[in-house]
């Protein structure tokens, strides 16, 4: 297969080049953020692609807007994502296509070659392809829009629901300004707010946590 990888790590970037390569399959395109792995796939038509959920400038979900931009442009083209955790909001929107040919399965899944190459193998051939842990916490979080945020990033949006500001935040939790912002964002992205001009992300993740 002919495949395009993004992932900002270059350590874990040259692993998944060297496994792929390993198994006879051909790496045409290493990338390190979301605007270049949309490129790259344009550009190469790909059997497959193995895309990292965060990627710069913020960490957060780049990799999984850049993934649904590129399935937006190319109707179909086959992805593998991925992740750390279970974003709930896009891999949802991911799969929402009805298309197939995706994928999304946590990163230690990679430790396991075998499963992950026949997931890739699977996605390629234009499988559908879940984690079970990641389908287990979409059904939690179907129930639960809270249910994926972790311990501090519920302290953070209590903090903001208390209408503290981001400096006020990083006092009374001792983080840093840069700290909070990630876990903002990454609160903003398991939420599913997405940036609009309409919509203060702020304010809907506050009504979102004060929603009973």
């Amino acid at each position: 297969m002919r495949v395009v990888i993004a992932e900002d790590s270059v350590l874990l970037r040259e692993g998944l080049v060297r496994l792929l390569e390993e198994a006879d399959h051909t790496v045409v395109a290493t990338v390190g953020d979301g605007p270049s792995l949309v490129e790259a796939v344009l550009a190469h038509k790909p059997d497959v692609s193995v895309v990292d959920v965060r990627m710069p400038p913020t960490h957060t979900d780049e990799g999984l807007r850049a993934a649904i931009e590129v399935r937006r442009q190319l109707p179909g083209a086959p992805v593998l994502v991925l992740s750390q955790y279970v974003e709930e909001s896009y891999a949802t929107d991911l799969v929402a296509d009805r298309v197939g040919a995706v994928g999304y399965l946590l990163k230690d899944r990679v430790v396991d070659v075998d499963e992950f190459l026949d997931g890739l193998a699977r996605v390629a051939a234009g499988g559908t392809v879940l984690d079970s842990d990641v389908v287990s916490q979409l059904l939690v979080a179907r129930r639960d829009p809270l249910s994926t945020l972790t311990p501090r990033e519920r302290e953070v949006l209590a903090l903001m629901a208390e209408g503290r500001t981001n400096t006020a935040i990083c006092q009374r939790l001792v983080v840093s300004e840069g700290a909070v912002e990630k876990h903002i964002g990454n609160i903003f992205a398991k939420l599913g707010l997405a940036q609009s001009e309409s919509d203060h992300r702020r304010v809907m993740a506050v009504l979102t946590y004060l929603r009973p």
